[in-house]
């Protein structure tokens, strides 16, 4: 993969997680590489990355948390 304007995302160290327990087709992925986060769907895995840096997936994980992203 190219250069990101944040950083190198190198696909060929990732280790992609999921939550415990989902075993679905389309479950969102992250995979910690140096200092940056990558999250992908399960369904795609050749398919396109979002890449947060470490204060980017803090505010996104409190905001998850805090029900900021919420359907109701």
């Amino acid at each position: 993969m190219g250069q990101h304007p944040k950083g190198d995302f190198d696909l060929s160290r990732a280790v992609w997680q999921r939550a415990e327990g989902d075993t679905s087709e389309g479950a969102v992925e992250v995979a910690f590489v140096d200092d940056l986060i990558g999250m992908r769907n399960s369904a795609e895995p050749d398919g396109p990355v979002l890449v947060f840096t470490q204060a980017e997936w803090d505010a996104f994980v409190a905001g998850a948390q805090d029900g900021e992203f919420d359907l109701d």
